[in-house]
């Protein structure tokens, strides 16, 4: 299922891209539709109910697209999505959107955990420590771990990047016993 999603979520990605929508006017949109659709039973019962005429649901659709005033594009995509009743799947159609323009713009994800919170020259400092790791522009996230004893961990990907205290330690006493 993923992958028929992700088919859905990279040709949408492939127009936001060829016309050149803001990106994050866009992501803010289709989220936006995501709390509308998630939030209401009813709409989604209209919506995925082959009783309810084709006309009926892009009716309702453009009514709430002229309300969020939100780009026809993205009304064209929702209404792909209701013939292919693919519209119940619009949370995960998003979040794989959102890694693909990522992707695109060279941005990378990273969740960095600290044993106290960082301060704000810290913390662009350790983005530009990361952009120069990554090759890529870096958006973080940053969490306190009361586990940590100093340091930080930083996970981009699949990759982990232990600047910890303990991580530290263990590389060290991993070094005296190979010695």
């Amino acid at each position: 299922m993923a992958a028929v999603l992700g088919r859905y979520a990279r040709a949408f990605a492939d127009v936001a891209v060829k016309h050149k929508l803001n990106p994050d006017k866009t992501v803010a949109e289709m989220s936006e539709v995501v709390a509308l659709v998630n939030g209401s039973r009813e709409l989604r019962n209209v919506f995925s109910n082959p009783a309810v005429s084709r006309e009926q649901k892009l009716g309702l659709l453009d009514a709430i697209v002229k309300r969020m005033e939100a780009s026809n594009l993205l009304r064209n995509f929702l209404a792909v999505l209701i013939d292919q009743r693919r519209i119940a799947n619009i949370g995960e159609i998003v979040e794989q959107f959102k890694q693909e323009l990522d992707r695109r713009m060279g941005i990378a994800e990273a969740r960095v955990s600290s044993a106290r919170a960082l301060t704000p020259a810290e913390k662009k400092s350790l983005e530009k420590q990361l952009a120069e790791i990554t090759g890529k522009i870096v958006r973080a996230t940053y969490a306190e771990d009361s586990a940590l004893l100093g340091g930080v961990t930083v996970r981009v990907g699949s990759t982990i990047y232990d600047g910890s205290v303990h991580g530290q330690l263990q590389r060290l006493r991993e070094l005296i016993v190979e010695s």
